[in-house]
């Protein structure tokens, strides 16, 4: 599996904020408040990445997760309006099963799990988060589900076959 890059700055993005957080510092003057911000940006079109900012206000904590997530962006492959095959998608203490549907389905999800997927273009498929349900451990795990996706054509030509030959 190789994550290629992909350049934000030609695409037609979209954000959404997935989780803000309120994280308080205890100093010899007091509590100062920061807030964090999990972001979610995809094209709706097979680009999807995501990303964390802190800053002292919102906007600022939103405004440094979109150039994060940007900077994090994977290719999705899809298959019609669904995935090619089932996967677990795992990270930290977060797993996440996403299940190919057939279409007329529409994205079953939770709500960092529907982050995910809407705004990769994805709009066929059952998902369950499994173990954590901590927004930034399901939104990594989705990601890595996603990232570890291989088409017929790819697994074809790794072994030296045809697809047909592959699918039987």
């Amino acid at each position: 599996m190789s994550v290629e890059r992909i350049d934000a700055s030609t695409l037609d993005i979209k954000e959404r904020v997935v989780c803000l957080n309120r994280v308080a510092k205890v100093v010899k003057g007091g509590r100062t408040f920061r807030f964090s911000a999990l972001v979610v940006v995809g094209d709706e079109n097979g680009h999807v990445g995501c990303g964390m900012g802190k800053a002292a206000e919102i906007p600022d904590a939103i405004r440094k997760g979109i150039e994060d997530a940007k900077k994090n962006m994977i290719t999705v492959p899809i298959l019609g309006t669904s995935i090619p095959h089932d996967i677990i998608g795992k990270f930290g203490a977060g797993s996440v099963l996403l299940k190919t549907a057939p279409e007329g389905t529409g994205v079953i999800a939770g709500g960092p799990v529907r982050a995910v997927l809407e705004l990769a273009g994805i709009r066929d498929i059952r998902t369950k988060s499994l173990r954590s349900n901590n927004p930034r451990n399901v939104v990594s795990a989705t990601i890595n589900g996603l990232a570890n996706l291989v088409k017929a054509e790819d697994v074809a030509k790794l072994r030296g076959k045809t697809v047909e030959e592959i699918l039987g």
